[in-house]
């Protein structure tokens, strides 16, 4: 079982996520924007966070070099998911310290085989 931050401003992307995630056995924990994961991610820490890029007060690709500022995250998966599929966007969300990237709509079984690659 992992523990794992979802992020998105989508409420049904952070339903969907969690009800896939915990269906499976892990526990999820949810943010809609950037400026709340890092809130919540400061007071715990994560096996693996899934995020929107496009969010409002702060986005996917800032949240990740803040997350890799924080101790315990310097090394844990971050996975983008998002409708942008430009190669300068994933390439400046690997810059900041992203592991992958997921392109939505997402299904269950892409999800979960994600998972399990970065959780290795």
């Amino acid at each position: 079982m992992a523990t794992i931050l979802a992020v998105d401003d989508s409420k049904v992307m952070r339903d969907m996520m969690r009800v896939v995630l915990e269906k499976n056995g892990h526990e999820v924990e949810t943010a809609e924007d950037g400026l709340h994961a890092l809130e919540i991610a400061e007071q715990r820490c994560f096996d693996v966070v899934f995020s929107d890029i496009n969010m409002p007060k702060m986005s996917g690709i800032a949240l990740v070099a803040k997350l890799r500022e924080l101790p315990g995250y310097e090394h844990i998966p971050i996975l983008m998911v998002t409708t942008e599929n430009a190669d300068y966007r994933k390439k400046k969300a690997k810059v900041n310290g992203a592991t992958g990237w997921l392109e939505k709509p997402i299904s269950e079984a892409r999800l979960l085989k994600a998972l399990a690659k970065v959780l290795g």
